[in-house]
Order: structure tokens, then sequence, then C-alpha cells
């Protein structure tokens, strides 16, 4: 991204500006009806290079002819029909170059933000907008814009924009010619297919746009060719009432390549390939990916997940609270495969309470490993069966998961109908974790768990458990106070396997004493041996129920404590909400001793179980953990923020600290702050980390 000096707003007749190539300073695309200049004077005093616009107008191509990565949308003082319009201008090229739009909206929008998140919007900021606090939401605006554009390959293929290999250009330097491809020009309608391609110019190109169009091009194009860095200009397609697309520029030792996006989020009524609530591919669009893998030379394997019981769901709470579980649970299973780093794989929605996950081996192989969908299959029902908050319900989804591997000679259609049908096993019962596999069109059988229990005993021997370190920042001061282990399997087979799945697959081994002992063991171990930068920070380690069952627990806890060699009074144990009713007078009694001892205790995932105000008062407990689903329902309807001020109120009244897991956001951050949490922890500042970076991160 260019970086470039002085504040510069659009020109009177709309065109983008032309920048001068000076370091240190990123450009912002603002747009203000009424502040847009002083939104300017603020973003140049917080290190921005402003490029600020009133007109609503081709907003989008004005964003990407600024060649900024981050977008400033001012909202105050708008209906709510004026804002989504305004938004809708701006979103689709903001998400396209996998940029960050950030809104400014008053007290009156503050009942709209789900909509607005929902439209595109990243961040928001509301209230009072002074100068640290914009300069605060605009860092971490462009954090996110960072991570977005360093993984756009990933977002291109959101149901945002739709990539199309057909159309691409090519403009070489050296020869001064351009290339354009057949269906490019037929939709440009710039010349006949049989005129000699050595004749095109960029003059061709441009002049086949709209003329509203024409200046965002050119100002992208000589950026491309005159600095030599990526750009981009969006365009409609001439001819054609609300088809636009998006142009990205990619300049190399020769010359410069266009490759072209389609926007959509409009949702084109004869695109049969996305769902359209969920935006995940339908079910053609699953057909037409398993197809394209067959015609590879691959055999897909396909895992077909079914919620059970989702009527009542829709019965008890309506369809609006039933739609918004089946968003979140394609949300899940989205970040999920994100985090597996599966490769070409698919998410689709089949039916309205199935979906369908598509892989294939790498390249070079002819089928996926079956073991690596059965994994996949036991983390995605791990995910769904934790609770969803939804204003004020909690509701728990099961799930049930059938495998079918694709055969020689199969169609499309047979690969879904025998997952279906081991789906269908899967519900009837008897299948162990919910999971069952069909290799053929033989009967399904139950996945096999002796391999990945056999390897979690070696990994313990091996090294394979990694500990890592979640910083916990002070509300206050920003500054890490404390940390939290948690636990990463590195496995050599299936990379590296979270928590969750790692406890799933000891709890059905009957392993979870011998894994908790490791990691305890591992955590204390690590933070002993801390530098002396590290010295004042506390240690929080998680204690499962199986823990809590076990006769000697505290007292051989207290043994290892010891003999680490880490100090006692830096130490907190933390028992998830889930352990603690189901024996809460052991637990009870446990964090008594524990208290006693000298460490201090927390409950952890608060708001995803069903306790109540009597058993926080008849806790021992230093601190309350909220869950980070709760922390993000802060950011919703005035409703939510009611009910998570209510908890860190009830926490605070019982002289509890009050930490807020997965905070992600500056707006969250605000909020959890102004409502009386004391702490919190999320990748906003940090993800979890090794000793080595921890220090690193506390070192001024």
């Amino acid at each position: 991204m260019t970086k470039v000096s002085a504040t510069q707003t659009e020109g009177r007749d709309g065109s983008a500006p032309v920048f001068t190539d000076q370091p240190d300073v990123l450009p912002l695309f603002i747009l203000s009806l009424d502040q847009r200049d002083e939104l300017s004077v603020m973003a140049s005093r917080a290190g921005w290079k402003p490029v600020a616009a009133r007109r609503r107008d081709r907003a989008e191509s004005r964003y990407l002819g600024s060649l900024a990565r981050t977008a400033l949308v001012d909202l105050r003082g708008l209906d709510d029909h004026q804002a989504m319009t305004v938004v809708a201008g701006l979103a689709d090229a903001v998400e396209a170059s996998g940029g960050a739009l950030l809104a400014l909206v008053d007290d009156a929008g503050a009942p709209h933000v789900t909509d607005l998140v929902a439209a595109g919007v990243t961040h928001l900021l509301d209230g009072v907008i002074s100068q640290g606090r914009l300069a605060t939401a605009l860092r971490a605006a462009d954090k996110l814009a960072e991570r977005l554009i360093g993984s756009l390959a990933a977002a291109r293929n959101r149901h945002a924009v739709q990539r199309s290999d057909a159309l691409f250009w090519r403009w070489n330097g050296a020869e001064r010619t351009l290339s354009v491809s057949p269906a490019l020009a037929e939709m440009l309608v710039m010349i006949s297919p049989d005129v000699d391609h050595s004749r095109w110019t960029i003059s061709d190109l441009v002049r086949a746009l709209d003329r509203s169009d024409r200046s965002g091009a050119i100002a992208a194009i000589r950026h491309a060719v005159d600095d030599l860095m990526p750009a981009a200009f969006a365009h409609a397609v001439p001819g054609q009432s609300g088809r636009r697309l998006v142009q990205h520029l990619y300049p190399d030792s020769n010359g410069f390549s266009g490759e072209i996006e389609e926007l959509n989020t409009h949702r084109r009524p004869d695109s049969r390939d996305r769902d359209s609530m969920t935006g995940l591919a339908s079910r053609q669009g699953a057909v037409r990916w398993i197809e394209h893998v067959q015609a590879d030379g691959r055999r897909p394997v396909v895992l077909l997940v079914g919620l059970g019981e989702f009527d009542r769901v829709n019965s008890a709470y309506g369809r609006l609270v039933g739609d918004a579980m089946l968003n979140r649970v394609a949300m899940r299973m989205t970040r999920l495969l994100d985090a597996m780093g599966a490769r070409e794989a698919l998410i689709a929605r089949l039916t309205g309470t199935e979906f369908l996950i598509g892989l294939t081996g790498e390249p070079g192989t002819v089928e996926p490993p079956l073991e690596r969908a059965a994994l996949l299959a036991r983390q995605a029902i791990a995910e769904i069966s934790r609770p969803f908050n939804a204003g004020d319900f909690l509701i728990r989804l099961s799930s049930r998961c059938g495998i079918a591997l694709g055969q020689e000679g199969d169609t499309a259609e047979r690969i879904l109908r025998r997952a279906s049908n081991t789906l269908a096993d899967a519900r009837r019962g008897g299948a162990q974790g919910g999971i069952r596999v069909r290799v053929a069109d033989d009967s399904s059988r139950i996945v096999d768990d002796d391999r990945l229990h056999d390897d979690l005993r070696h990994a313990l021997d091996s090294g394979q458990i990694q500990i890592l370190f979640q910083p916990q920042y002070d509300m206050a001061s920003d500054g890490i106070i404390g940390v939290e282990a948690l636990a990463r399997w590195q496995h050599p087979h299936y990379g590296e396997i979270g928590a969750g799945a790692l406890f799933s697959i000891a709890e059905r081994s009957d392993f979870m004493l011998p894994l908790s002992d490791h990691i305890h063991a591992r955590a204390l171990a690590e933070a002993a041996a801390w530098p002396e930068a590290l010295r004042h920070l506390r240690l929080a380690v998680n204690v499962t129920a199986a823990d809590i069952a076990e006769p000697d627990f505290l007292a051989s806890f207290l043994r290892l404590v010891d003999e680490s060699g880490f100090a006692r009074e830096r130490l907190t144990v933390e028992l998830t909400e889930s352990g603690l009713v189901e024996d809460l007078d052991s637990a009870s009694l446990l964090l008594t001793q524990l208290r006693e001892a000298g460490l201090a205790v927390a409950v952890d995932d608060f708001g995803t179980g069903y306790s109540s105000l009597a058993y926080l008062k008849a806790l021992p407990l230093d601190y309350l953990k909220i869950d980070s689903s709760i922390a993000r329902d802060i950011t919703g309807t005035g409703r939510d923020r009611i009910i998570v001020r209510a908890i860190i109120d009830m926490a605070r009244s019982l002289d509890l600290g009050v930490i807020a897991e997965g905070v992600e956001t500056e707006q969250q951050l605000a909020l959890l702050a102004r409502a009386g949490a004391t702490c919190y922890q999320g990748f906003l500042r940090s993800p979890p980390v090794t000793s080595e970076v921890l220090a690193g991160l506390v070192a001024p």
C-alpha cells in the first residue's frame, strides 16, 4: 500500500485525487455529509492522509481510487434508511479490497448496529467522537485491514464477490500492447471479436466504461504504472443496470495485469449457487464443486452435518431467532474450516438444517484421508454444541454427521445421497460421537477413534502438546497483567488441534486426568522459567470437572505448583461454569481450599451455563470471566447491552474482578470498559503466544 502525506479532498468534479509518494502516512477515505473537514483534521492529527468526500454517489469508485485500505463513513444524523444506503455504497468495494469500514453513529443509530454489521461495517464508534477515541478506532480498523489484505485470496471466496477467471487483461509496458480476454471484451462491448488484439490500447478499455467511472480507472492505472503498486477501481457494466465489477491491478517488471471480481452482494435472483440466508454455497453450488473435483481426477469426501430438533427452536423462540442460529452455525463452521487451513474446501447449506463440508486430497493425491474428515466432523459437532446467545435466550443445539467418500464413477447426486443416508444412520443412534461413515453403497459404520486416542497418548511423551499464553490486559492502563495458559496439539498428520477438540478426544478415551496433569506441569514449568520482565504476571490455568472429582487433586496440584517454583500468589485457577454446576458442593470445597492455600480462583466461560446468582453467592471466587459470546453481544441491541452490564454489575456487587474474553474490536472494548469490566483478553490485542513472543509484548 502506498504511503502518502498532506490532506487531500476530492476535486469539485468528484474525480479521484492524485497523490505524491511520501513515506509514513497511510491514506484514509472519509465520507461525511456535514463533518468532512473536521474529520479530515482529526484523522490528519492521528497520522493519516485523509481523502475526504461529501457526495455519496460513486462512493465505491472514490474509495478504490483513494488507494486507502480503511474507510470512515459518518452516519451521524442520518435515519436508518439513509445510513444503510450510504453503507451499501461502500461495503462491497471495501470487502472486495480486503479493507475495513469504520462507521460513526450517534445514539439514535445504536439500535441498528446489528443491521450495519450485517451490511458490511467492521467497526463502529458511537457517542462523542474525540481525537483519542477516533485515533484508537482507526488503529483497530487498520489492524483488521492488514489481516484481511494478507489473506485476500480467502476473502475472494466470500459471497460478497465472485471471481471470474474468464475476465482479465494485461498491459505489456515494453511492447505497449494490451491483451483483453474475449469474455471481458464482449462484456464491455469494446470491439468486435475479429479485431486484431495488438491494436487494443488502455484508452480503448477506459473509453468502454461509463463516463462517471473513467476518472477512478485512470487514477488506479496511473498508480500501477508510475508507482508499481497494486491498485483497484470499480465500474458499472455498460448496458446492465446494477451490475458492477472491481478490477484489481497487479504490476510486475513488464507491465501489469488486471484481475476482475463481480460485486454481487445484492444477490442476483438467478444466482442459484449461493444460499441467500447464510451466504454459503447452495445445493447446486455443492454439486458444481463435486463435479469440479471429480473432473480434476480426485475423489471428494463429503461431511453432512444435521442439526437435531431444530423445530423446537423455531417453535419456542420464533423464526427470527431460528434464522439467526443458522447464520451463527454457518459462521462457526466457516471459522473452523479457516482454522484448519483446508485447501479447496467447501461449506454449503443444503436444506434448512443440513450443512455440507466438502474436502479433497492435497494436489497429487486422489482421495483425502478419512481420519482428517473424521477429525473435522468431531470439531464441527463440538463447535455446534457450544451454547448460542440470542438476546435473553441461551440456546444449545445438537448435531450428527454422516461422512461419504466419493468413488470412481460416482455422480455428484449419488455422493450426496450416500451422505444423506449416512447422516440418517447417525441420527438413528448408535454412532459414537454422532458420526458415521460410508465408503461405498454398503452399510455405514461408526468412525474408529482408536487412531487419535493412541496418538494422544504418544503426544504427551513426544512433546506435541504445546502451551501458549493468552495475554490479559488491564482495562485502565492497557498493560499486560497476566496470561491464561492454553493447550494446542501439534499433530504430525492433522496439524494444529485446538483445546476444544483436544479435550473432546481425551474425554472419549478416558484420558482427561493425564492430559490435565501434563498441561498443568508444562504451563507451570514454562512460567517459572520466565525472564525477569515477566515475573510480575499472573498465570491462569484451567481445571476440569474431572479434576474436581479426583479425591487427591488438591494435594497433588499444590505439590506440582511448589515443585515448579512458581509463586502461589501469582496463580489463578479457572473452572468452567458447566464444571461447577455438575458438582457444586465439591467445587465449592475445592475453591475454598485453593484460596486458603494462597491461590486465586475464577469462573471461566460465565454466561454459557445455567448457574444462578445463588451459585455465585455460594462460591468463594476472586474473578468472573465473561464468555466471548457474551462479550460480543455488548455491541448488539440495547437489550444485549443491558444483559452484559447486569452480569458485570452483579459480579462487581460481589466484589469480583471481571475479565472479558474474546474481545475483537475497539467498540467491544470501549463498551465493556464503560460497563465496568476490569480486564480483558482477545485477538484485538494479541492471540495466544509463546513465552518468547510474550516477553517481546511486555518489554517496553
